[in-house]
């Protein structure tokens, strides 16, 4: 790793729910790319409209990055980025504008006040090249918890299950690390690509992972 990489992730205040509908995760996914930017954007609300309307976000200007993003998920009550510096404080810049616009949309329509995340965001840093080689795969397995939770013991009882079911769950990069377009312009994702060489490559690495923890439904049983 040449650059400095960080792991960042917050929950909800009291780890209530912040992703309530489709909208909003939506919503901050669109963030995470339109709130990617050094400049100052005044207009999200009427662009955000406009893109679920069809229009690409892709033809407005040019952005100086603050960040690359190379991996994220997205879960009912919290979130994980995977994302290193463009610009000098370019984490808790963009950070601070992704929380505070979210929690302005959130709390809009929901008519709620009060704070939204359970503090600060925390920023863990990529210490090692064994640290950021099993991180992308801990990211995109978060969302077993929602219907494989044993896998957190190192233990799971479907492979197969838990290899659709992820294929399923819209809110992380891991689709498109499968080759799947999903959200491809919210990532830089040259460096992981090279790591996992390729999709193929990625494919087989999550199943390896899962296998390593998979257990016979006999023994789940227990």
């Amino acid at each position: 790793m040449e650059q400095p990489i960080f792991h960042v992730l917050n929950r909800g205040v009291d780890k209530r729910e912040i992703f309530l509908e489709k909208r909003d995760y939506l919503r901050f996914i669109y963030n995470l790319y339109m709130l990617n930017d050094e400049e100052r954007l005044e207009t999200i609300s009427h662009t955000f409209k406009r893109s679920l309307l069809g229009f690409d976000i892709a033809s407005r200007k040019s952005r100086k990055l603050l960040v690359d993003i190379f991996a994220f998920c997205l879960m009912p009550n919290h979130y994980h980025i995977l994302l290193a510096p463009r610009v000098e404080n370019g984490i808790p810049m963009f950070m601070r504008k992704l929380n505070m616009a979210y929690a302005k949309y959130f709390n809009k329509k929901y008519e709620r006040v009060g704070a939204l995340f359970q503090g600060r965001y925390k920023s863990v840093l990529v210490d090692s090249d064994t640290h950021f080689d099993h991180l992308p795969f801990y990211i995109h397995l978060n969302p077993l918890d929602l219907s494989y939770p044993e896998w957190r013991a190192n233990k799971i009882s479907d492979k197969n299950g838990a290899i659709e079911f992820l294929k399923s769950y819209r809110w992380s990069s891991h689709l498109d690390y499968l080759g799947v377009k999903n959200f491809p312009l919210i990532l830089n994702a040259s460096l992981l690509n090279d790591v996992f060489n390729g999709c193929k490559g990625y494919s087989d690495l999550i199943q390896e992972y899962l296998r390593d923890i998979q257990i016979s439904p006999e023994s789940a049983l227990e």
